[in-house]
């Protein structure tokens, strides 16, 4: 007997199933891995330095502090697919036109309203001269020689 073919649940659905199951219950899968730090930033700054940009494209940032394992995974999941780059455990940076980040604004705002909680979500649009300014504190790298195209003349 042939298996039944995968069914595909979007985000607000499996959320949906997750509130009917009960979003109090341990987690069944551990939290995502962050993939090393040099890798995350060669990701980030494939975002900042690409061009051209189109007009319609922005650049910005996805923070949240949510409290259900369940739910925070199925977040980080979908930010992912969405083409977001996970800089830190519950930070994203991503580039899209303006109605993708509008979308997916719309999708986390859905998502927080199906469960009763004191959830917080941010999407930051930050310019991308700001991006390539930052500076990374706590790990032996220095952000400004990578984000910073080389000014150097060979004779």
């Amino acid at each position: 007997m042939a298996r039944p073919k995968k069914q595909e649940f979007s985000l607000a659905e499996k959320l949906q199933k997750l509130r009917e199951a009960g979003l109090n219950e341990p987690p069944t899968e551990p939290a995502d891995e962050l993939r090393p730090l040099p890798e995350r930033i060669k990701d980030m700054l494939n975002i900042v330095q690409s061009e051209p940009v189109k007009a319609t494209d922005m650049t910005y940032l996805i923070m949240y502090d949510i409290t259900s394992d369940k739910v925070r995974n199925l977040i980080a999941k979908y930010l992912e697919r969405q083409g977001c780059i996970r800089i830190q455990m519950s930070v994203f940076i991503a580039r899209s036109e303006a109605r993708n980040f509008q979308a997916i604004c719309d999708t986390l705002n859905e998502v927080n309203n199906y469960y009763e909680n004191q959830d917080s979500i941010l999407l930051v649009p930050v310019n991308t001269s700001d991006v390539r300014s930052m500076k990374v504190i706590g790990k032996a790298l220095q952000i400004d020689i990578i984000t910073d195209k080389p000014n150097t003349l060979f004779f």
